[in-house]
């Protein structure tokens, strides 16, 4: 168990390091510390905040054929920067396209290090 956590947490840490090089100004970190402080953030929202955020926003992701949960990977990602000392993330727009990068990336990364 501790061992998945520990590469969910590096597979996101390496995943932020690319999307902050993407993103440029809109999305910034003070140093790898803050990243690998964002990316255990992200790693624990996702296993505790995400799936409570998922019930109980499933009758809004029906009502729009699963585009909700876009915001709500969105949400979770603007709360782990907001979380972590010397992260910054422009905001909620930024947010979405980023997660969605994000998901790309972390595919990617889990492929290769597999």
């Amino acid at each position: 168990m501790m061992k998945k956590v520990v590469k969910i947490w590096i597979t996101n840490g390496i995943s932020l390091w690319i999307i902050d090089a993407l993103f440029g100004a809109s999305i910034q970190f003070a140093g790898v510390g803050s990243i690998l402080a964002t990316a255990l953030a992200l790693t624990i929202f996702e296993a505790t905040i995400k799936p409570l955020l998922k019930v109980l926003a499933f009758p809004v992701t029906v009502m729009t054929f699963g585009l909700f949960t876009l915001i709500i990977n969105a949400v979770v990602l603007k709360l782990a920067f907001a979380m972590s000392a010397g992260s910054y993330i422009a905001g909620l727009p930024t947010a979405i396209l980023a997660s969605i990068l994000l998901t790309l990336v972390v595919s990617v990364v889990e492929k290769v290090l597999e």
